[in-house]
């Protein structure tokens, strides 16, 4: 297997399998909090890269569009066993900031970087504009959802105490939305296999080699993610840092390592329409199928609840990254200084919630 890896996929192997190695190293060693979740936090960055190296290779098969599709799900796997281990663990802030910086982080961080270095590298980008008016449209619908509940079961409001009823409600209606967005999100693509800019067919790995990779990520990103989630309080406790911003940036950014990478490459190659599908598909995917999974898994897992009801401050930074994300994309057309607005507003929130409450 290790013969058809590129010196590229083999450094980023080496990480993912050194990193998580050293995490449980120093699990059994005893060690303290910080070094637990820096390691792990590195292994999960290799792991989600792997699965990206993974996925890549099936764009060939299933066109830019679906791959993006599957690209983003299994993206998210880290994030969904983050979520689980967290809940388990009565992090519940953490938790609700991490799913809605995960939504953030795609839509403002990585989009915004993607457009900054391919503008910068490529001039005006151009991308399908059928995608983006529905991914536009599924991210508004996303705000909708987390806003909606908050000022409902605020106090004086129509649903007030009713907290969990709504967020189920609301949780089983996102996922009939995601399943019927699905043939939309994969459509027709294209069966070329893409090549990239040495001119070599970019997708030369085995059929069986590629869901090895991806079986084996996936099932270390796992039990990576339970040391990452252990380590997490002791060391945000360490660093004095809000549960706010380690849920909102660290933990965000650490689920999203897959989509930092491949969308921001594929923007590099030029390749718009697989750069949007991955990066906004991951966004669609927290909002509409992670965040609901999560609150309906949270009624039978036995420890905190998840609701719908976040912070006023969340409710708000989802509404403008929806709304600023929808402007930037409905044309088509994307420019350096768009990714760099995407980015200045990420870094406005980000600075936002720096000064929370500390875990404890």
């Amino acid at each position: 297997m290790v013969s058809y890896f590129e010196t590229r996929t083999r450094i980023i192997a080496v990480v993912a399998i050194g990193a998580s190695l050293a995490a449980l190293g120093l699990r059994l060693g005893g060690a303290g909090g910080v070094a637990i979740f820096v390691a792990s936090a590195i292994g999960l960055a290799g792991l989600a890269a792997m699965v990206g190296e993974g996925t890549t290779q099936l764009a060939h098969r299933l066109g830019p569009k679906a791959t993006g599709v599957l690209q983003s799900a299994l993206g998210n796997l880290p994030e969904f066993f983050i979520g689980i281990f967290a809940l388990r663990a009565g992090l519940l802030d953490v938790v609700r900031a991490a799913l809605v910086g995960s939504i953030l982080a795609n839509t403002l961080l990585v989009l915004g970087l993607a457009f900054l270095v391919g503008g910068l590298r490529h001039g005006p980008q151009k991308f399908g504009t059928d995608q983006t008016k529905m991914m536009s449209t599924l991210l508004l619908l996303a705000a909708a959802a987390i806003a909606i509940p908050t000022i409902a079961t605020s106090a004086g409001g129509p649903a007030y105490g009713h907290e969990t009823e709504l967020s189920v409600i609301v949780s089983i209606v996102l996922l009939a939305v995601f399943a019927g967005s699905l043939p939309f999100a994969v459509g027709k693509g294209s069966t070329t296999a893409e090549v990239d800019e040495s001119g070599r067919d970019a997708a030369d790995w085995p059929l069986a080699v590629a869901a090895g990779v991806l079986l084996a990520a996936g099932i270390g990103a796992a039990f990576v993610s339970d040391w990452f989630v252990d380590a997490l309080k002791p060391a945000m406790n360490s660093l004095g840092m809000s549960e706010a911003f380690a849920g909102l940036v660290v933990v965000a950014i650490a689920g999203n390592a897959v989509e930092n990478v491949v969308g921001v490459q594929a923007m590099l190659a030029n390749k718009g329409d697989l750069a949007i599908s991955v990066i906004l598909n991951s966004s669609l995917q927290v909002a509409l199928a992670l965040v609901p999974v999560l609150v309906l898994t949270s009624l039978v897992l036995g420890g905190a609840t998840l609701t719908l009801v976040v912070s006023p401050l969340l409710v708000a930074a989802l509404a403008l990254t929806a709304v600023l994300a929808s402007l930037v994309v409905m044309d088509g057309e994307s420019t350096w200084l768009e990714g760099l607005a995407l980015i200045g507003l990420y870094v406005i929130l980000a600075a936002s919630v720096w000064w929370g409450r500390p875990i404890g």
